[in-house]
């Protein structure tokens, strides 16, 4: 019964040793993927350097203007969730996604209880951005407003 024991205890340590790792491996993708403008820049400098003086103070506060290449576009707005070839050759359009948690619709948070469905709040996908390129530039861009609660 004791080696038992001491089997079931070195499996729990065997488990943690393989969450942990897992854990650590969880954060550097998120690290690394949800990068901001100046990690962007600080990675790629090719790139940065490259542009236009007014490009890159633009790309600097991660806002984009007409005309913009679409590596600039991507220096100051990241990789896009979805991109959407257009009905033009040439053309394309980048769809930036957002995850937020509404309040439900009479303005309580959600029940953490211990019985309902979830401790964790649901997050929905929505557009937060768009950008559509023809021939390699910007040509229309839009900051979407959230959801109505």
């Amino acid at each position: 019964m004791f080696r038992n024991f001491i089997r079931v205890l070195e499996q729990a340590g065997e488990l943690k040793r393989v969450a942990v790792t897992f854990g650590i491996a969880a954060a550097a993708l998120i690290l690394t993927s949800c990068g901001t403008p100046g990690t962007r820049i600080s990675q790629h400098p090719e790139i940065y350097q490259g542009l236009a003086p007014r490009d890159q103070a633009l790309v600097r506060q991660g806002q984009i203007r007409p005309g913009m290449s679409m590596d600039a576009v991507w220096l100051a707005w990241g990789t896009p969730e979805q991109k959407i070839p257009g009905p033009m050759r040439n053309s394309e359009t980048w769809v930036y996604v957002r995850y937020d948690t509404p309040f439900p619709s009479y303005g309580v948070p959600y029940y953490y209880g211990p019985f309902d469905w979830s401790y964790i709040p649901p997050k929905f996908p929505y557009p937060s951005r768009g950008v559509t390129f023809s021939k390699g530039r910007v040509v229309f861009f839009r900051y979407l407003p959230p959801p109505p609660p």
